[in-house]
């Protein structure tokens, strides 16, 4: 069994090959050839979180365990550790072990990636990054590599840190700067990403009509990166239905406000299997699913 360390894991997975395998694996998902079940959350003390996450198909199965810990970026300690299990599903024999942290962030971008390249009006506009975390960076490489997007705004509560991530754009040869409120950006950017740990929205009501947002921060309800009535004035795409309906606050609140309606949601692969994408304001919302830990596994051993 191969047990391989964060470089290792990152190494094995490039942002556009995880998109591709995170396409392939959602079409999948829509015949039937896939098993996700639900995700178990188990409440840990300091407002931690403690996920398990199995899904099996072609050929694999992996389970995902991950313990998820907001207060440690107070501390500058990471706020996710796990790993990620790598089966053959017919003989039960261990593949390996990938650093459930890298492919959370990874997968993660591969799949706003993948939205914003199929979805987003203007794909080749700048892009607003509200939050300079881990997703925050993980995001800045994908939208870089897969969509050749060469000026990014950042956006975050920390200075020191989004001083960091607009240092690490420029290593990669983007044109990059600091703003102090996202809505100094939001008049050029076609392209945002909420990658933050905020209770209350970090966005104003108003976006560019053709706008492209992926919200991946919150994940409880009691959580909302996004105002209601910017869910309320957009096509919402989801990564997953069920998984929306419990966890994306944004959602959640919108919808007990009366301002949204979880009929007008859509999930991701439903897009892709029709010509006429959405049109106006796209939020893609993801919380997280097991299926893209799989489609990583897919990518790293070749599944």
């Amino acid at each position: 069994m191969e047990i391989l360390g964060a470089e290792e894991t990152a190494a094995r997975l490039p942002y556009a090959d995880l998109a591709e395998s995170i396409k392939e694996i959602a079409l999948e998902r829509k015949s039937g050839d896939v098993q996700v079940p639900a995700r178990t959350a188990l409440p840990l003390p300091e407002e931690g979180v403690l996920l398990v996450m199995p899904a099996s198909g072609g050929g694999l199965t992996i389970t995902k365990l991950v313990t998820v810990h907001p207060r440690n970026s107070r501390a500058g300690q990471p706020t996710i550790r796990g790993e990620v299990v790598v089966i053959e599903a017919t003989t039960g024999e261990r593949q390996g072990l990938l650093d459930g942290a890298v492919v959370t962030a990874r997968r993660t971008a591969a799949l706003s990636l993948l939205a914003a390249r199929e979805l987003a009006p203007r794909p080749n506009g700048p892009l607003l990054i509200v939050g300079a975390g881990t997703q925050g960076r993980a995001h800045l490489e994908a939208f870089h590599e897969g969509l050749g997007t060469s000026r990014v705004f950042v956006n975050s509560r920390t200075e020191e840190r989004a001083e960091a991530l607009v240092e690490h754009a420029k290593h990669l040869g983007m044109e990059a700067r600091v703003v102090g409120d996202p809505g100094e950006a939001l008049e050029e950017a076609s392209l945002v990403v909420t990658a933050t740990t905020s209770r209350q929205p970090v966005l104003p009501e108003d976006v560019a009509e053709d706008a492209f947002v992926a919200a991946v921060g919150s994940f409880e309800p009691g959580a909302a990166e996004l105002p209601g009535r910017l869910v309320a004035g957009a096509a919402v795409v989801v990564d997953t239905l069920e998984g929306a309906r419990e966890e994306a606050g944004d959602l959640i609140q919108a919808e007990s406000s009366g301002i949204f309606d979880w009929a007008s949601a859509t999930l991701l692969e439903d897009t892709l299997l029709v010509s006429e994408r959405p049109k106006g304001t796209i939020i893609f919302k993801s919380v997280g699913y097991a299926l893209w830990d799989l489609a990583a596994a897919r990518t790293a051993f070749g599944g």
